[in-house]
């Protein structure tokens, strides 16, 4: 069993860090920034696509999270402290909220980008205000990707402390350090990762 035990930690932190996704699509969203706000069609499919795929991705790091914490939970301190340690709880918490935010994002935002996509190809002209006509909808999923990441940034420095506790001014300092960075993230390339 504990072997069982720490391999399931192991997919467990692994699964956190893979659902860095949201950074990753910030990453790339701004880098699309840099090109203009004009659209072009090949240019804005090829970014959809790398951000449409990363779903199903997410997904399944997402659910590696779930399972894993699960088989770490019941293999250690058993269910019960899934009410009784507030970390555990929180964590448990944020990590619906993502697939919740994934899932909004995935099945409602995501396909009306595509049906707009889908009414041009690469031998059509698009509309003079047809990034307008998107600008809305990647706003809005650029805004719940910032939210994303700031969220998954709260977990590890949770997930840090399960059984362990931080001063919580530290706890409090690290999460207000993810929000910063999260809103960087948002607003700039990174080019240098935190800087």
């Amino acid at each position: 069993m504990e072997n069982i035990y720490n391999i399931a930690k192991f997919a467990h932190v692994l699964g956190f860090a893979f659902m860095s996704i949201p950074l990753f699509n910030l990453i790339v969203v701004n880098e699309r920034a840099l090109m203009g706000s004009s659209f072009n069609y090949e240019t804005d499919r090829y970014f959809e696509n790398i951000i449409k795929r990363g779903a199903v991705r997410c997904y399944v790091f997402q659910f590696t999270v779930f399972i894993s914490g699960l088989i770490i939970v019941i293999l250690g301190p058993g269910l019960s402290a899934m009410f009784t340690n507030w970390v555990l709880a929180t964590k448990t918490i944020i990590l619906f909220i993502l697939m919740s935010l994934l899932s909004y994002v995935h099945f409602s935002i995501q396909p009306k980008i595509e049906e707009l996509l889908l009414s041009l190809d690469s031998d059509k002209a698009a509309p003079e205000n047809f990034a307008s006509m998107l600008a809305p909808f990647r706003i809005k999923r650029k805004k719940l990707a910032t939210l994303c990441l700031f969220l998954v940034i709260t977990a590890i420095i949770l997930g840090l402390q399960t059984y362990i506790r931080h001063d919580p001014l530290v706890t409090v300092g690290l999460i207000s350090l993810a929000a910063i960075f999260s809103y960087r993230a948002n607003k700039s390339l990174i080019r240098f990762g935190w800087f």
